[in-house]
């Protein structure tokens, strides 16, 4: 397994995205976070859907995972949010030893 991943999962208004990526950050859960608008196609409760939503990326270890999943699912407006993470198996060094410093406080 990887030692680091990104995980996704997406709000409804831009003000919700930045605040539970700022809340994960912050807490030292994810080195960081993007947001991005996006567009949705997706089937819910039964339901085919479409419409927009903010994704955010967040980026973090292997080891703090568990920590974000929770605080994602405690934290975010929705009562069953996605929240997925695939494993970051190749990139640059400098970028993984920011992910690992940033969560595990080493760095300011």
């Amino acid at each position: 397994m990887s030692d680091y991943v990104q995980v996704s999962t997406a709000t409804e208004t831009e003000e919700q995205a930045i605040a539970l990526a700022g809340g994960a950050v912050q807490k030292r859960l994810a080195a960081g976070a993007q947001i991005a608008a996006v567009k949705s196609v997706f089937w819910h409760l039964g339901e085919y859907g479409t419409g927009g939503e903010w994704q955010i990326l967040l980026k973090t270890t292997a080891e703090r995972y568990p920590e974000l999943e929770t605080y994602l699912l405690e934290a975010h407006p929705w009562d069953n949010p996605e929240v997925c993470a695939v494993p970051i198996t190749l990139g640059a060094e400098r970028c993984k030893e920011w992910i690992r410093d940033s969560v595990t406080g080493r760095q300011g």
